[in-house]
C-alpha cells in the first residue's frame, strides 16, 4: 500500500486533522452544522464554497484544526486531490463530505494528488514529509494504491523526454513489469522485424538509429480467459518525410500514450492476479527522417497480407498497430484492447478530456460506458460508420493508411485498424490524448493515464475478482 494511507487501526490515539468539503448551493447549511468558532472563522475568511476555494481553520497554537474544500457546482469527482495537494504534513481523516466525493473515491483523489514527474529537478536537501490520509471504512487501500501506481507508472513514462524514452527504454519499463509480475517476455528487433514477418512496423521505424521493435509479453493460465493489450509505441514522430512543424513536435514525446497505458493496466491486472490470461503487445519505433525513411506514396505489405498504400507518412501509428493487431487476433482473445494517441481528429471532436473509443460490441460498449461513469475516468463511443469504409480503400493497393476524404478522421483510422482484426468479436480501440492541457486537481498539466480504470474494472468485473 502506498506510503499515503494509514488503516483506521493503526492510527490509533493518533492526532487527525478533520478534511471537509461542500457544495456552493450548501454553504449555509454547511457552516449551521459546524461549531460557533468555526462558523465564524469561516465566515470572516469569505469562505464561500467556491470551486478550488481551501479553508484552514487554525487549532491551539500554530496547529492546523481542519480544512474545508469548496466544490463549487460539484462538476470535479476528483476535486479532494487539492487537500495532497496543498496541506502541510500531517495525518488526516474525512469530515463532512458529499457521498458522491468521500470514501474509495476520496481515497484516489488523495493519491493523484501527490502525483509529480521530478525526475529532472535537482533535489535539495531530505525527501519532504508527506501528508497521510487515515483511509475512510470500508475502502481497500491496496486497491486503491494498485490503481494509483498504475496511473503514476503510465504519467512517467509519457512524461519522460524523447532522448531518455525511445524503443530501448520503452522496452526496459516493459521488462519491469513484467518481470515484477513474473511474466514472459520476448522481443524482436531490428530486421529480425522482417524475419518474423512484421514488415510495417520495421517500415516505420527503419530510419532512426534507435531499431524497432516489438516487444511482447503473456501472464497468467493459459486455462483463463485470454485478454489482449495492444499499445502504439511510437517513441517520438516527427512525422516522418511527411514533416511535422515545430508546434506539432513539441509534445510529441507523448506519442507512445497507448504503450504507457497499456503497462499500467498491466501492471493492475496483474498484481491484482486477476484471472486472466494477460497479453502485452507493443510496437516500439521512432518516426524519424534518413535516407531510409518510408515514403508517400509507398506500398507496404503488411503481416496480414494486406497491402497498405503510404499516403501520408505521419499516419505511422495505425500502420504499426496494424502488425501487432494481425498477430492478437490470431488467438481470438476474448477482449482486445488497442490504446494509441492517433488522431488529431479525436481531440477535434471531444477534447483532451473525454477519449472517445470505437466497438461494434454492443455489450462492451455498454459496460465501457457504465465503468467509465462509475470509475469517473470519462470515456465516450464514437461510431463505427461503415458507410465510410470505401474512404479507407487505395486505388492501388488493398487499404490507404490516410484517405483523402478531409473528414471523419478518428473514425476512418478506426475502421483501418479493423481491417486488422477479423476473428476477435469482442474488441475496442481507444484513440487518447494521453495528455493534459486544462490542469485540474490531481491531474497536472503533462501526461495522461486515460481510461485505463475504467478497462481495469470491466476486466475485473468479467474476468476476475470484483473491482
Amino acid at each position: 500500500m502506498l506510503n499515503l494511507f494509514v488503516n483506521a487501526k493503526d492510527a490509533g490515539s493518533q492526532r487527525t486533522i478533520a478534511l471537509h468539503a461542500v457544495l456552493a448551493k450548501d454553504i449555509e447549511q454547511f457552516l449551521i452544522s459546524r461549531s460557533p468558532k468555526e462558523a465564524r472563522w469561516l465566515r470572516a475568511t469569505g469562505f464561500a464554497g467556491k470551486d478550488g476555494e481551501l479553508g484552514l481553520i487554525p487549532g491551539e497554537g500554530e496547529s492546523l484544526a481542519a480544512a474545508v474544500l469548496g466544490l463549487g457546482p460539484g462538476r470535479d469527482p476528483h476535486a479532494a486531490a487539492l487537500f495532497s495537494e496543498r496541506l502541510p504534513p500531517g495525518l488526516y481523516t474525512l469530515g463532512e463530505v458529499p457521498a458522491a466525493f468521500g470514501g474509495a473515491r476520496a481515497a484516489y483523489a488523495w493519491a493523484i494528488g501527490t502525483y509529480a514527474f521530478e525526475r529532472y529537478r535537482k533535489k535539495n536537501g531530505p525527501a519532504k514529509e508527506r501528508a497521510r490520509l487515515v483511509l475512510p471504512p470500508g475502502v481497500d487501500g491496496e486497491m486503491v494504491s494498485r490503481l494509483a501506481e498504475g496511473v503514476f507508472l503510465a504519467r512517467d513514462l509519457i512524461n519522460t523526454p524523447a532522448n531518455d524514452m525511445g524503443p530501448v527504454e520503452l522496452e526496459a519499463a516493459a521488462r519491469s513489469v513484467a518481470e515484477n509480475s513474473g511474466a514472459r517476455m520476448k522481443t524482436i528487433i531490428g530486421a529480425a522485424l522482417l524475419t518474423e514477418n512484421y514488415p510495417m512496423i520495421h517500415a516505420v521505424g527503419r530510419a532512426s538509429d534507435r531499431e524497432p521493435r516489438l516487444i511482447d509479453f503473456t501472464w497468467g493460465k493459459d486455462s483463463h480467459p485470454k485478454v489482449t493489450l495492444v499499445g502504439k509505441g511510437v517513441c517520438f514522430d516527427t512525422g516522418g518525410l511527411d514533416l511535422k512543424n515545430s508546434a506539432g513536435m513539441l509534445t510529441m514525446k507523448k506519442d507512445m500514450g497507448g504503450a504507457a497505458c497499456v503497462l499500467g493496466l498491466a501492471k493492475m491486472i496483474m498484481e491484482a492476479e486477476l484471472p486472466v490470461r494477460l497479453r502485452v503487445m507493443i510496437p516500439a519505433v521512432e518516426n524519424s527522417v534518413s535516407g531510409s525513411s518510408f515514403r508517400p506514396g509507398d506500398v507496404l505489405m503488411s503481416r496480414k497480407g494486406l497491402s497498405v498504400e503510404i499516403a501520408n507518412t505521419d499516419a505511422e501509428g495505425r500502420v504499426i498497430l496494424a502488425d501487432a493487431l494481425a498477430e492478437a487476433d490470431l488467438e481470438n482473445p476474448a477482449l482486445l484492447v488497442c490504446m494509441a494517441t492517433l488522431t488529431g481528429a479525436a481531440r477535434a471532436a471531444t477534447g483532451m478530456e473525454l477519449p472517445p473509443f470505437f466497438t461494434d460490441d454492443e455489450d462492451l460498449a455498454a459496460d465501457l460506458m457504465r465503468h467509465g461513469n462509475a470509475e469517473n475516468d470519462p470515456l465516450w463511443r464514437l461510431p463505427l460508420w461503415r458507410s465510410y469504409e470505401p474512404v479507407v480503400d487505395s486505388s492501388i493497393a488493398d487499404i490507404n493508411n490516410a484517405p483523402e476524404y478531409g473528414l471523419a478522421g478518428a473514425i476512418t483510422a478506426a475502421l483501418f485498424i479493423n481491417r486488422f482484426i477479423t476473428k476477435t468479436k469482442s474488441w475496442a480501440h481507444f484513440d487518447i490524448p494521453a495528455w493534459i492541457d486544462r490542469p485540474k486537481p490531481g491531474r497536472r498539466k503533462g501526461a495522461e493515464a486515460n481510461a485505463i480504470r475504467a478497462l481495469y474494472a470491466l476486466i475485473a468485473a468479467r474476468y476476475g475478482k470484483p473491482a
